[in-house]
């Protein structure tokens, strides 16, 4: 198969730092305008910060690597990273540098504004002039890059190497699953807590560990649960936790889930309304005695291009409009409680001694995270890099919950296939650690409801 010619966009390369490597024996160009754009953003604390210093590194090392084979000095090296590329992964793929072709006639007859995306789509254009018998490929995650290239004959696509697989219909996930026989049933209400083992109830679908789901026969039905090692089912009770009670099944799958301790990752998805983040927030405040703190964050989406720093005030001033859901969801458990209770007022004493801790996500990086609880609300506005980040700093005894849509994204670089949450439930799938639960159906109230639905 003849090898391929992909040009990056820079927000491929500040997604994941190491999609240099993911191309396997084919080439990958890099446009001097990508390089600039790349430089920027070195400086900072957030993920994409980050991404930029890992990416230079990783360009540094394999020329550093290269410079060790055949013993040419760096600089000569550098000169070759142009002409000749540099070799970046064990599948015989070379990376280069586009320095020349950055003002293309197509596009300057086309768009004629000399900005940094016409200056990378003339550089594709221009290697697809010099190289025709090779088929020339623009990534990039912006769906308007990706147009004005097509528009121009040059075949663009986005960078889908994390990205999930097409839902399957038949795979195993949280949902009713129907069955013949009542005895089942009943047989797992008779068993209780021990459950029932997994091939005395002849399910049609393969379960996984800590799948939870409703099993319905033609008389009645039970909220179900997998343990860990997917040998036996057991059902699900509804319980009420810190004045909250689950109002449907999902709510009362999801709540026993999140009450197990020996789950270290918790995902809950489903549209606005569906009580995913109070419904953490209440199972943690349960378990508050059992941990040394609550932490609740939430990635900052600016607004109106705006970035926080517009905001006026200190620091807690600033990230306040960003934070007020998470505070919204505590005043509606206080609410439940009784305002003047003394578990509404234990919530009022934990946020003043940093027991309970509202914060963004941004200054949550790079700390060591042991014996707490973590919930990270709206994760679905997270890349696949990030989420890896904020779960590798778990320490021991703590435990982290994810929420989010994974069909409301904020990002214009992310999509329902492509983001942090929906990766996470993908890859994590399975393991003996971790459960999703889905939420359908809104309860905030019937126009929030409705609205999600119908709108």
């Amino acid at each position: 198969m003849a090898k391929k010619n992909f040009v990056l966009d820079t927000n491929v390369i500040l997604h994941d730092y190491q999609c240099v490597k993911n191309f396997q024996e084919n080439n990958v160009y890099i446009p001097i305008a990508v390089l600039e754009e790349v430089d920027k953003f070195k400086k900072g604390y957030e993920q994409i910060n980050y991404n930029a210093r890992a990416f230079t590194r990783i360009v540094d090392k394999a020329i550093e690597k290269e410079t060790e084979e055949d013993t040419k000095d760096k600089g000569s090296k550098l000169h070759d990273f142009i002409t000749k590329g540099i070799s970046v992964n064990d599948d015989g793929g070379r990376v280069y540098i586009l320095t020349e072709g950055q003002h293309h006639p197509k596009v300057q007859a086309a768009f004629g504004e000399d900005i940094k995306d016409h200056r990378i789509i003339s550089t594709a254009l221009t290697l697809m002039d010099e190289h025709p018998g090779e088929e020339t490929v623009l990534v990039s995650k912006d769906v308007n890059m990706r147009l004005k290239a097509l528009s121009l004959g040059l075949e663009a696509e986005d960078y889908t190497t994390d990205k999930i697989r097409q839902e399957d219909p038949n795979r195993p996930e949280q949902h009713e699953i129907e069955i013949a026989d009542d005895s089942a049933v009943d047989s797992l209400y008779v068993a209780g807590g021990k459950g029932v083992p997994v091939e005395e109830l002849s399910l049609p679908v393969t379960v996984v560990p800590n799948q939870t789901f409703v099993l319905k026969a033609p008389n009645s039905s039970a909220l179900c649960r997998v343990d860990n090692e997917a040998k036996t089912i057991r059902t699900v009770e509804k319980k009420s936790y810190f004045g909250i009670t689950p109002r449907n099944a999902e709510q009362a799958l999801a709540l026993d889930v999140l009450m197990d301790q020996s789950l270290s990752l918790v995902a809950l998805t489903g549209t606005a309304g569906t009580g995913k983040t109070l419904l953490a927030l209440a199972a943690a405040l349960a378990q508050a005695e059992d941990y040394r703190q609550i932490l609740l964050a939430r990635p900052i989406v600016s607004l109106a291009d705006k970035d926080i720093g517009f905001l006026p005030g200190d620091y807690k001033q600033k990230i306040m409009p960003y934070m007020q859901p998470l505070f919204d969801n505590l005043n509606v458990i206080k609410s439940q409680l009784g305002t003047g209770s003394a578990a509404a007022q234990e919530i009022d004493a934990m946020l003043g001694d940093e027991r309970l801790v509202v914060e963004a996500l941004a200054y949550i990086r790079g700390r060591s995270l042991g014996d707490v609880i973590f919930i990270v609300d709206e994760a679905q506005n997270l890349t696949p890099q990030e989420i890896k980040t904020i779960i590798t700093r778990a320490g021991d005894h703590a435990r982290m919950i994810f929420t989010g849509d994974v069909q409301q994204i904020d990002s214009p670089y992310l999509d329902s296939r492509s983001n942090g949450l929906a990766y996470m439930i993908e890859r994590m799938r399975g393991e003996d650690c971790f459960a999703h639960v889905n939420l359908i159906h809104g309860e905030r109230s019937h126009l929030s409801d409705l609205a999600a639905r119908k709108l």
